[in-house]
């Protein structure tokens, strides 16, 4: 990372952080050394800033989509321009590296998902048009979106909310979570060089500005991504206004893999899915179920991938694998580590913190031979520790996998197409990947099912989230003749 992209984010960072001696610090994950100070909005600011942008939202709506989407596209531009120092930011603020799929990874995500956003087609759906009548589906803006983000992919989930709404028309505000508030407003400042005044704003604050955006009477629509708790808290707060719900919550995906697979051709893709951003992510692979023919082959393959991983702070261009983004969740991966090894389970690389690295570091960990009912089983971990347990019986892996109140994502691996096909149907969630996990794309539809949440993002399908319905039904050719 050059010392220009570091002069360019401090830049950035003097146009968002709180004047000296206010607001609050946020640490570098890495090093804990302070980066800037994020401002503390308060329950007032927010009011005030739901007026703005409720202000704002008619005269962006009458733009029309196609201007709509050609500032999409410019603030598309916008962030491209400042990728390098945005990613600086992120990998600081959040831990994650610069490089593999990591910081820089997250800021191309976030450009095109809005282009894709401002280019997708929502055409009114025809539902009847004979002689006597013709029907049409139509979507139109919802109006004042409040969208509440995470600290493990602050950047771009921040976008998977806000670029389809803005797109469909509405306004948005933007709360971040307090663990990485510097690097979503600053990618809010530089969307705002070329949005019109007042449609997007961001509003950093605690829980208690959060409850209040989802109970806010003027909010149309919260999208909100994290904790299955925290969205139980966000359906109560949105009660009384009704708002419309985008949830997408905590998952604990389910990885199985069947009997002959060629354990070399898979090994890589098994190792990302569960450690990509060092295991901090909603659709991470958190719990892998391999069959007694291959088991010692896999375990063997991913802890040789583990031990070799480059690990350690995020600005060196040779790491792929950073720290815990804060205390709260290394305290989690220690705990359910701590558990498994004193059930007897088997750790075959990792098991330990890294302090050598830094105060937030873990080492990469395979656990192998654990029963299914262990803790780090059971409970997402979030974090660079995946359980591998074994089985012999297809039919109790399925029933072992789907036997959680979660569901967002889940994968099976085979050699064999079809196997895998028919697998893939038994799994109980939202999306299933087949000899892969994780991967996203910006018009194939995501979302979770039992406790992880519920509404679509992404695609038409996404763009319809962030919109009201309405029917418009009006005479038949006959009549029209």
């Amino acid at each position: 990372m050059s010392e220009t992209a570091a002069s360019a984010a401090a830049a950035l960072l003097d146009r968002i952080q709180a004047p000296e001696g206010g607001g609050r610090e946020i640490p570098d994950a890495a090093t804990r050394d302070v980066i800037g100070r994020a401002p503390v909005h308060s329950v007032s600011d927010l009011d005030a800033a739901i007026a703005r942008v409720k202000a704002a939202q008619p005269s962006w709506e009458a733009l029309g989509h196609e201007k709509r989407s050609a500032l999409l596209v410019a603030a598309a531009d916008a962030i491209d321009a400042h990728a390098e120092a945005l990613a600086y930011l992120l990998s600081r603020e959040q831990g994650k590296p610069l490089n593999g799929p990591n910081a820089r990874f997250e800021l191309g995500a976030c450009s095109a998902w809005l282009r894709t956003n401002a280019a997708t087609v929502l055409d009114p759906q025809v539902l009847v048009d004979d002689e006597t009548l013709h029907a049409e589906l139509v979507y139109k803006a919802a109006g004042v979106v409040g969208a509440i983000g995470p600290w493990n992919w602050p950047l771009m989930i921040t976008i998977w909310q806000i670029g389809p709404s803005l797109r469909m028309g509405n306004t948005v505000v933007a709360k971040p979570s307090e663990y990485t508030p510097l690097s979503v407003l600053a990618l809010l400042a530089v969307m705002n060089d070329v949005l019109p005044a007042d449609v997007l704003i961001g509003v950093s604050g605690d829980r208690e500005v959060g409850a209040r955006l989802a109970s806010h009477p003027d909010i149309a629509k919260v999208m909100f991504t994290g904790s299955t708790a925290t969205g139980r808290r966000i359906i109560e707060s949105s009660a009384g206004n009704l708002a419309r719900l985008t949830l997408e919550l905590g998952g604990n995906d389910a990885g199985i893999v069947l009997p002959g697979t060629d354990v070399a051709a898979i090994a890589e893709d098994l190792f990302w899915g569960a450690f990509i951003n060092t295991g901090q992510t909603c659709a991470a692979l958190k719990r892998l179920y391999v069959h007694d023919s291959v088991y010692d082959e896999v375990v063997d393959a991913l802890a040789g991938i583990a031990a070799s991983v480059p690990i350690g702070n995020g600005l060196d261009e040779n790491n792929v694998l950073g720290p815990l983004q804060n205390r709260a969740q290394f305290d989690i991966v220690s705990r359910l580590v701590e558990e498994a090894k004193s059930r007897g389970a088997r750790v075959v690389t990792g098991g330990e913190a890294a302090p050598e690295l830094g105060e937030l570091f873990y080492r990469p960990t395979i656990i192998a031979d654990i029963d299914n009912d262990a803790a780090l089983v059971q409970e997402e971990q979030f974090g660079p520790a995946l359980p591998v347990i074994r089985y012999s019986d297809v039919d109790e892996a399925f029933e072992l996998a789907n036997a959680v109140e979660v569901g967002l994502g889940a994968s099976v691996w085979s050699s064999d197409p079809d196997a895998a096909r028919e697998a893939a149907t038994r799994m109980e969630s939202g999306t299933v990947w087949i000899n892969s996990h994780g991967g996203l794309h910006p018009m194939v539809p995501f979302g979770g099912v039992k406790s992880s949440g519920y509404g679509l993002e992404f695609g038409v399908e996404g763009l319809k989230s962030v919109a009201v319905s309405q029917v418009v039904s009006g005479p038949g050719r006959k009549a029209q003749a």
